[in-house]
């Protein structure tokens, strides 16, 4: 089976920055994407990152030019750099592989436990 570690998180000032990081550990045959969901109370879960493989971002608009996502496909990693943080950055931060663990098994996605990023002054 997959797992998903997240690592990171925290209280910060508006205008901060801070790093998430998610190690994906298990048999992999082949990983599609990975990314970043967060979710505000009372809100649904929301992408707004990913890298696919090869090496493609996207971002949503909310934190284009704020965010960046990178991975290393060598040790199945994926990193979030967070700057500038606002208030309504905050949210439980979710790590997300899509991938298939081996032929004959459907692609599928996986998730981290999540880790609480808390913006307030």
């Amino acid at each position: 089976q997959v797992q998903l570690v997240e690592s990171g998180g925290g209280l910060l000032q508006p205008g901060g920055s801070l790093s998430l990081s998610c190690a994906a550990s298990g048999r992999i045959l082949m990983i599609n994407a990975m990314g970043w969901y967060r979710q505000a109370p009372g809100k649904q879960r929301d992408l707004f990152a990913l890298v696919t493989t090869p090496d493609i971002t996207t971002y949503s608009i909310s934190v284009k030019g704020r965010f960046t996502i990178s991975r290393d496909n060598a040790k199945n990693t994926v990193s979030l750099q967070m700057n500038s943080l606002k208030p309504e950055d905050t949210a439980v931060y979710y790590c997300n592989l899509e991938g298939r663990l081996a032929s004959n098994t459907p692609q599928s996605d996986y998730w981290g436990q999540g880790t609480q990023v808390t913006v307030s002054s």
